[in-house]
């Protein structure tokens, strides 16, 4: 890339700093055009600035402006007046040029930087700290070469539910915005806020009710209206991440614990709802779980190892007219197999193990939360439910995606340190190690099977590093 260097023989020590840049930039692989290194005894000073800046080879023109540089444009002065008069034109004719840029070498008592009044309203890059010239220079070195460190992203789809009539609307904007700024100033308004704002999601969850079709392919509604929740999915995250970061108590587990047990009833048919099929609850077994599932991904990533006990070992009421057999039950509630899954595999012929964990995946993008966090958080509950499988087991879909992983997921690599274990062993629900051996005992000696999608599976022993399991001080 050839690029050639305007500036101002302000005194030997400024000559002596472009000297050295210019040499850094060919060190870069730059081709800098140099009038100490270009211009020759006899050459027309003149003509060589005119050609430098005018000559289409030259890719990039590089402006080194100090306060000699500034008055001497501004002035119209000499030979930096001369390309003055033919830079401004270029940058004046041409908005959106790229092909000049200044270089700050130089700034005034106040800090400002010292520039031709024609370039004041653009861009520059600042190499006159010597605390920041490193990063500096490597930006001036992208736009030469026209690799930014940020690209422009490649534009996508549209998402599926904007092009709906009925596309959904909770209505809980407001009420967020209102308790994450009680949660950061600590507001007494807290609790009502929180209450407000569970009562007000749980209770517009009701527009997410579907019937079948008859026309449109029941499964392409049930994804619609999955893609279509994305929106307050990441809503309702946002609150947890605040509250795991500015502070969570008892109250909050309660209020927590009993929004997702509000939720419960709109997994199964119930008086108020005319039934076709089991589809219709498809889309709540999906984002209940995934709300659920996420919640214990960030209270973990945050170490709130209590409020994730107090959700995992707190029982679920069910209301008996939902036709459960039990008044109580575990996490596991939220754990149900989507028909309307297997069925879109088998009629778009998709080549996919498991398409809950494609979307928990997809999903997690651009949410706030790791998707390793998440698979961490599937694990937890699986184990938790093989230690205490009283009420049914929690298939861990999103771990197709570690049967390559050889290492322990982080809150267990951390529980090497007995005092780390004994602060989160609450998250399984055990009293001490030794649970967990003879748990995975059985795995080793085959009395217990992890789970399987048809070649892909897990190693409970390797997730949990059990050779290292509390085993320093």
């Amino acid at each position: 890339m050839r690029s050639f260097i305007s500036y101002s023989w302000s005194n030997a020590t400024h000559e002596n700093w472009v000297l050295a840049l210019a040499t850094e930039l060919r060190n870069s692989g730059v081709d800098v055009i140099l009038d100490k290194w270009d211009l020759k005894e006899g050459h027309d000073a003149i003509a060589f600035m005119e050609e430098m800046v005018n000559n289409p080879e030259i890719k990039k023109v590089i402006i080194i402006s100090d306060k000699k540089y500034a008055d001497k444009a501004n002035g119209r002065d000499g030979g930096v007046g001369t390309e003055t008069q033919i830079i401004s034109k270029e940058i004046y004719d041409n908005v959106k040029q790229d092909k000049f840029v200044a270089v700050v070498a130089e700034k005034d008592e106040n800090g400002k930087p010292y520039l031709p009044t024609y370039y004041k309203s653009r861009i520059y890059i600042d190499l006159s700290e010597s605390e920041k010239y490193a990063d500096n220079f490597e930006i001036l070195l992208r736009w030469i070469f026209d690799m930014p460190l940020h690209k422009k992203p490649s534009l996508g789809q549209k998402p599926a539910f904007l092009n709906e009539k009925g596309s959904i609307e909770l209505g809980t904007s407001f009420t967020q915005k209102r308790l994450i700024s009680a949660i950061k100033e600590n507001k007494e308004i807290l609790n009502g806020a929180l209450s407000e704002y569970l009562t007000m999601y749980s209770e517009n969850f009701e527009k997410l009710r579907i019937v079948k079709p008859d026309k449109k392919e029941y499964d392409e509604l049930i994804f619609e209206m999955i893609d279509s929740f994305k929106p307050y999915k990441n809503e309702f995250l946002q609150v947890i991440f605040n509250f795991s970061q500015y502070g969570i108590n008892e109250n909050i587990n309660s209020s927590l614990h009993r929004f997702f047990e509000s939720l419960i009833h709109y997994l199964s048919n119930s008086e108020n709802n005319r039934v076709y099929t089991d589809w219709d609850f498809d889309v709540y077994k999906f984002i209940i779980r995934e709300l659920f599932l996420n919640t214990i991904a960030i209270l973990l990533k945050y170490e709130k190892f209590e409020s994730v006990g107090y959700l995992l070992s707190h029982k679920y009421y069910l209301n008996n007219n939902l036709g459960y057999g039990e008044t109580l039950t575990s996490f596991t509630i939220f754990e149900n197999h989507l028909n309307s899954f297997d069925y879109r595999i088998q009629r778009l012929s998709l080549r996919r193990l498991s398409l809950r964990a494609d979307l928990l995946k997809e999903r997690s993008e651009n949410s706030g939360i790791d998707f390793r966090y998440i698979m961490q958080a599937d694990f937890t509950l699986f184990i938790n439910t093989e230690l205490n499988n009283k009420f049914g087991r929690w298939w861990p879909d999103t771990l197709i995606y570690s049967s390559h992983t050889y290492n322990a997921f982080e809150v267990f690599a951390r529980a090497q340190s007995k005092t780390y274990f004994d602060k989160m062993k609450c998250i399984l629900n055990v009293d001490s190690i030794e649970q967990v051996n003879l748990l995975l005992k059985d795995y080793k000696e085959n009395k217990r099977n992890a789970p399987r999608w048809e070649f892909h599976s897990f190693d409970p022993e390797i997730l949990i590093g059990i050779e290292k399991l509390a085993k320093e001080k």
